[in-house]
């Protein structure tokens, strides 16, 4: 393409994955965040909880000044926490959907447009039972969400057998999900990610074309799964071209593409899509996020 990639998507990053010192709601948050603001580079920048009210409203702030469209992810106060949205212990659920709802809460405070979380582990001869769970759980956030404004309920997919192990999963189950809560929520959808595409052993147009209808929010990133003894192994986001790893520029040409011909890159209304990217060992994080957008300016060439 020769046209601005900014026309067509809003380029975010992850704060949180680019400094993973600050994804348990603590670290230097305003340091980093003031990096990205700064950086015209990217329209949009997604942030995790952030436990202190002083430094939420600092960043809010700063991002207010630096014109900056904002997206919440719910994520790490699942991860980090070892909370289960489809907990079939109901206690368990109901502190995972506590979490989520603060969440909510917060990312209204900063303003944000979407608020993104992950289902999560499950027996395979339970399943059923727990899909129904997360289910209940969806419907009690689009429903939280819908009550307080327009913000947007987003349901990352993940891998469900390597690392994260997510009941949600492979895109068949994640059609029938989103068809489930969209008769009710207009105020949900999906988020696919590159980075998961070879966890999930499905390419682009296997992950995309049949959930292109709930299709809201979309990654960019890279994973490493040919072997166990290979450094970020699974789950772990290294920047693109890592030793060993799955996705370069080539597989984030095919990924564009997709998203292209399905017309959710489009130049009407111009989607969130953001890099996930995190730094492997003693890395730079300021490295791989140039890593990251070198990426995308080629791969953007020849989309």
């Amino acid at each position: 393409m020769q046209e601005s990639i900014h026309a067509y998507m809003k380029v975010g990053l992850i704060h949180f994955m680019a400094y993973p010192n600050t994804m348990k709601g603590e670290g230097p948050i305003l340091e980093t965040v003031k990096k990205i603001a700064l950086d015209d580079y990217f329209d949009v920048i997604e942030v995790t909880w952030i436990k202190d009210p002083e430094v939420r409203k600092q960043v809010k702030k700063m991002l207010d000044t630096a014109h900056m469209t904002v997206a919440y992810g719910g994520q790490p106060r699942l991860l980090t926490t070892g909370l289960n949205i489809n907990d079939l212990n109901e206690e368990g659920r109901k502190k995972a959907l506590a979490t989520l709802k603060e969440g909510i809460d917060e990312a209204y405070e900063l303003g944000a447009v979407g608020f993104a979380f992950l289902s999560g582990k499950y027996e395979e001869a339970r399943k059923e039972e727990a899909f129904k769970a997360l289910v209940a759980s969806t419907k009690e956030l689009c429903a939280y969400a819908k009550s307080k404004g327009n913000l947007r309920v987003v349901h990352e997919i993940f891998d469900f057998d390597i690392e994260k192990k997510s009941i949600i999963g492979p895109t068949s189950l994640a059609k029938r999900y989103a068809e489930e809560i969209r008769k009710e929520y207009d105020n949900f959808g999906l988020m696919v990610d590159l980075s998961h595409l070879p966890l999930v052993r499905e390419s682009a147009k296997e992950a995309i074309y049949p959930i292109k209808d709930y299709l809201v929010h979309a990654h960019m990133g890279n994973c490493v799964v040919k072997s166990k003894d290979l450094p970020a192994y699974g789950d772990q986001h290294p920047r693109f071209g890592f030793p060993g790893s799955e996705n370069d520029v080539d597989q984030l040409v095919e990924y564009l593409r997709v998203l292209k011909e399905i017309g959710f890159l489009n130049k009407q209304n111009p989607p969130i899509v953001s890099f996930e990217v995190k730094p492997v060992g003693d890395e730079d994080p300021d490295l791989v996020i140039a890593n990251a957008k070198r990426v995308l300016n080629r791969a953007w060439t020849m989309v």
